[in-house]
């Protein structure tokens, strides 16, 4: 076994016992999916979980990328890949099966998007709109060989095509947008980072049930916030109500009225 596929093998050993991770195919696609072929080329400025800064790669080796590790892809705008761990487990909470239809609100570069491929199979769909169009596009050519992939340029809180079946938001919010609820089939799942302006919150997943919802806390996160999210203080406080609700029980509601569950 050549040094790269021992660092790969591991690299999925390490995510499946810190997270626990529960679906087969979730492993296989993490085990399927070259991280190198989407980023630019090495050396990368990467930084741990814990860490404030990031440290140079000795080399362009990308054995360098099989850790958990933020990898930087605008380092002046603290804007990363997602931790590999993290959204793994994301990932592992959405339960996606074969065949489903994925929307990615906010795909980068698309590494997540190629994973996500793999785990709904070729009857599968996904559609990865990112809303920076160099990114959008940097996405697209990485992405070419998956055929099951559309990369959009766009705006996730206008339009997302087609019901899903899982909605992802790799960015964070005040609040679920409606159109996402209202995007969502019947016991569809969204997952949906929750943010205060300093980029802290809680992510929640919310399945669609009958005609109403429920919405559960994941766990506390902190992430790149998502264009258009509303910077005043009544939206950190939409933000913080989310985020104590669902963290004492699930929540059920029917709509979202000014950011916040209704029954009407």
């Amino acid at each position: 076994m050549s040094d790269l596929a021992a660092a790969r093998a591991r690299y999925v050993e390490l995510i499946a016992k810190r997270e626990r991770i529960a679906s087969p195919r979730l492993l296989e696609a993490l085990a399927a999916v070259p991280r190198e072929d989407f980023l630019a080329k090495g050396p990368w400025r990467i930084k741990s979980e814990a860490a404030r800064s990031y440290r140079l790669t000795p080399d362009a080796d990308p054995v360098h990328l099989y850790d958990n590790v933020l990898v930087a892809i605008d380092a002046r705008r603290r804007l990363d890949t997602g931790l590999p761990s993290l959204w793994a487990h994301f990932i592992d909470v959405l339960d996606i099966k074969a065949k489903d239809r994925v929307v990615q609100i906010g795909c980068g570069l698309g590494y997540f998007s190629a994973v996500l491929s793999k785990i709904v199979g070729p009857k599968g769909r996904v559609h990865a709109i990112e809303c920076d169009a160099r990114l959008a596009a940097r996405a697209a050519t990485y992405l070419r060989a998956y055929g099951n992939v559309e990369v959009v340029h766009g705006d996730g809180c206008v339009e997302l095509g087609e019901p899903a079946d899982v909605i992802i938001v790799h960015a964070g919010f005040p609040h679920p947008h409606p159109l996402w609820l209202q995007s969502l089939r019947p016991r569809g799942r969204l997952f949906v980072p929750l943010t205060q302006r300093d980029r802290e919150g809680a992510a929640l997943k919310i399945t669609r049930r009958g005609k109403g919802f429920d919405a559960e806390a994941v766990q506390q996160i902190r992430i790149f916030p998502g264009q258009g999210r509303g910077t005043s203080a009544l939206d950190d406080r939409v933000a913080d109500w989310w985020q104590r609700a669902s963290a004492l029980a699930p929540l059920r509601f029917r709509g979202i009225e000014q950011g916040l569950p209704s029954d009407s």
